[in-house]
């Protein structure tokens, strides 16, 4: 029997009704050779720290950090949770065929994957269905061209990293926080994505509280009904301004030029997730997350294509689709569309690229018209078709007239603005005049700033004038909303209007469009900020926990929006997952040593091995407080081939040894191994235990610089103690040359190989040379 596993039992309804399954069973639909399940999101998690290690139970600093090898899953916790996953598991053990319909993105792959796993099929092909919306005819068509499981292992492989990424960063620095500064009654919850956030708000609000408002004045004057500036602008001293009225008060103003042109404004492109969020945020007060559980419901629904996507392009195989797509709305939205030509759609590159396309184009509307909507479904909906419409509408056109003119050889100027043509502005009745009323409004706003339509002024002319002074006070930054939030991690904290950068930004993001909401909705459960009308304000317990962490890196939306910016060239298969995984380690330790040395009285580090009394911090390293006494304990900084911490000096002191493994200089090779104190005070080391062949029957070979499993992974044979820090690996392809699992097993075996024909040089020349194994690295070696 052929096994469909859909995300939500909604979704595996419509799967199950097209593959005419429709037979209730326990759990799943039955029927026609086909059994559609369906989990509930996340059935299978990963495993609590202490389910690892009944040490890692207790919050205590000196069990960090917490580093699972490997990382391991269970259930979660509900009932209901766990007697489907049952199903599921025994409905995969009994397929014939496994069919993956979880939504079709990262982590709807994942969900699906742990699920696999769980149910110990990890090893049977499965395939993917891959749709962007739940029609019918979209699903028949996905199911016409399944692609194979292993295509999304990259996706996969990312998704995976994000999730052991977060476990790590997350759990290891939330303990980290709460014990040291929590005093135990206070949880600081530390997180990869939301810190970062936090720290934006935080920031901004410090920037308001902290800002001096200060007057300023600007001149101006009113000649033949327009009101001119001077060219200046803001003068920030009031004589200054003064001199210059009565400079110019009874001389003439002389037209110095005119200058005309037409200004085009292109519609909106389509909405990517991002963008609708911040569109209703500010048309409706929509929070990000009420706007995707909207956007969700008309999903599954089946009136708008898949939400959650980060693109707002099309593909070029949709461009016959949206003239007849278009043309079923006209009964509804006939003076809309009747302005168009559907016959002869001009797709610009505005609307459609397909290189801006990687897993789901632009939300759009279905075929699927809703005969009833809510309120707020309505509102996000018609949102949507009417970008759909705009897009292929001409530009809205504004004549702008420029007058520079002069009055007692001081330069003054005004700008007038004249629509011409409204262009897809028609569509959104009284924007064109929203701007201009909203900025009339504000006394901060200076005249020049002001739409205004002119007289017809020419070159030479000479007018009187009443000249006069304007006083306006600086404004701080403004409160975040969450549209102007989202902006800003859309593009890692960097300010950017231009849309091609924009674009450009988007894969170094924090977070991704998936998350964005449920972090700003656990940073206000929380109660680290909260909303006052629109704007998201830091609160006391927010501002406490940045405060707290000095460390930048863990604050910093660019080093998260790198990471990002990995995983997302890992979905592409072009980053290692075990390279991203070893620097999520590193960057973890650095994190907490960096902090714990701020925090650790470095003239007591912990009882000296030879005399007991305390251990302090030097210049070059450590040594024993009584020195003058004759105690010549010490301990330089950098020792066996590794940097010793003052945390870790602490963890050795206070315990004996290091409770885990780190990563030392062993007979000129790296090795994993614990520290010690002998009697005499001398560090020592214990090589961690390592078989002298593998000890997993799946691995090809003994690691040569830490003595550990080499497995064979999609990109090269690797160790299984990257996460320790073993960076030994052999690529599966060297100068353009596959290595074979055979060569690199001989590799491992001999230390090198014979020779091998068929490597190419940078230059293109071929060559051939032995692989060597020289101080763990692999190296060409060529005959004499």
């Amino acid at each position: 029997m052929k096994i469909v596993l859909a995300e939500k039992p909604s979704v595996a309804r419509d799967i199950a009704t097209y593959l005419k399954a429709t037979q209730r069973r326990n759990g799943y639909l039955e029927g026609n050779d086909w059994a559609v399940t369906w989990a509930f999101g996340h059935l299978v998690e990963l495993q609590e720290p202490e389910e690892y290690k009944p040490e890692w139970k207790s919050w205590r600093i000196d069990s960090l950090p917490m580093i699972p090898s490997p990382f391991e899953l269970r259930p979660r916790a509900e009932k209901s949770v766990q007697e489907q996953l049952e199903t599921i598991v025994k409905l995969f053990q009994d397929s014939d065929e496994i069919i993956c319909a979880t939504d079709a993105g990262r982590e709807g792959e994942l969900i699906f994957r742990y699920i696999l796993s769980w149910a110990k099929c990890e090893n049977k092909p499965f395939k993917r269905l891959w749709i962007s919306s739940l029609t019918k005819q979209a699903i028949a068509k996905g199911f016409e061209k399944l692609s194979q499981g292993s295509d999304f292992d990259p996706l996969y492989h990312a998704a995976k990293c994000r999730s052991e990424a977060d476990w790590i960063v997350g759990l290891n620095a939330t303990r980290f926080f709460t014990v040291e500064y929590g005093k135990r009654n206070l949880l600081l919850s530390i997180g990869r994505v939301q810190t970062p956030i936090l720290a934006m708000i935080v920031g901004r609000d410090h920037e308001i509280e902290k800002f001096d408002s200060n007057d300023y004045w600007e001149v101006h004057t009113v000649a033949h009904g327009a009101k001119f500036r001077h060219v200046k602008g803001k003068f920030e001293q009031l004589p200054n301004a003064e001199a210059i009225v009565r400079k110019v008060t009874g001389q003439e103003l002389i037209i110095k030029g005119v200058q005309k042109k037409n200004e085009n404004a292109n519609a909106p492109q389509l909405y990517d997730l991002t963008e609708l969020q911040r569109d209703l945020n500010k048309r409706y007060g929509f929070t990000a997350d009420q706007t995707l559980r909207i956007a969700q419901n008309l999903y599954e629904s089946k009136h708008i294509t898949y939400p959650r996507t980060d693109s707002r392009y099309l593909t070029s195989d949709l461009k016959p689709t949206i003239a007849p797509l278009l043309e079923k709305f006209r009964p509804h939205r006939s003076k809309a569309i009747d302005q168009l030509d559907l016959q002869n759609l001009k797709f610009t590159n505005r609307i459609v690229d397909d290189k801006k396309v990687s897993d789901h184009h632009a939300i759009i509307p279905t075929d699927e018209l809703p005969s009833k909507l809510n309120h707020d479904e309505k509102k996000l909906y018609d949102a949507v078709l009417t970008r759909l419409i705009a897009v292929f509408y001409p530009p809205c056109v504004k004549a702008i007239t420029t007058v520079d003119a002069q009055s007692a050889n001081e330069p003054f100027r005004v700008r007038g603005t004249v629509l011409v043509d409204l262009g897809w502005q028609a569509l959104y009745p009284g924007s064109a005049k929203a701007t201009s009323a909203k900025k009339a409004a504000k006394k901060t706003t200076s005249a020049q700033s002001l739409e205004q339509t002119l007289p017809d002024f020419q070159e030479g002319e000479r007018y009187s004038h009443k000249p006069s002074i304007e006083k306006f006070r600086t404004s701080p930054p403004k409160r975040f909303t969450e549209a102007s939030l989202l902006q800003l991690m859309e593009t890692a904290g960097k300010i950017v209007n231009d849309e091609e950068l924009k674009e450009a930004l988007k894969d170094k993001g924090v977070g991704t469009p998936a998350t964005r909401a449920s972090i700003i909705e656990v940073l206000i459960q929380r109660n680290y900020i909260e909303r006052k009308r629109k704007n998201l304000i830091s609160t006391s317990n927010g501002r406490q926990l940045i405060a707290l962490v000095q460390n930048k890196r863990l604050k910093s939306p660019e080093l998260t929006g790198d990471w990002e910016f990995r995983l997302k060239q890992m979905e592409r298969g072009e980053y290692n997952p075990q390279k991203f995984m070893t620097e999520v380690e590193s960057y973890t330790r650095e994190i907490l040593d960096a902090t714990a040395e701020k925090t650790i009285n470095l003239k007591n580090l912990g009882p000296c091995p030879c005399c007991g009394a305390p251990v302090i911090r030097g210049k070059t390293g450590y040594g024993c407080s009584q020195w003058r006494d004759g105690c010549k304990f010490s301990l330089k900084e950098d020792s066996l081939g590794m940097r010793i911490s003052a945390t870790l000096v602490r963890e050795l002191l206070l315990n004996k040894r290091t409770l885990t493994a780190h990563g030392v200089q062993n007979k000129g090779k790296r090795a994993l191994a614990t520290l010690t104190f002998d009697k005499k005070g001398k560090l020592n080391y214990t090589l961690a235990e390592t078989a002298a062949k593998p000890s997993n029957q799946n691995a090809i070979g003994s690691c040569p610089s830490c003595g550990g499993d080499i497995s064979d992974n999609p990109k090269g044979y690797g160790c299984a103690n990257w996460r320790e820090g073993c960076k030994f690996i052999i690529w599966k392809t060297i100068a353009k040359k596959e290595i074979s699992l055979e060569v690199a097993q001989e590799l491992l075996k001999n230390g090198e190989t014979p020779p091998i024909e068929g490597f190419l040089s940078k230059a293109g020349k071929p060559f051939s040379a032995k692989l060597k194994l020289i101080n763990s690295e692999v190296k060409f070696a060529f005959a004499d």
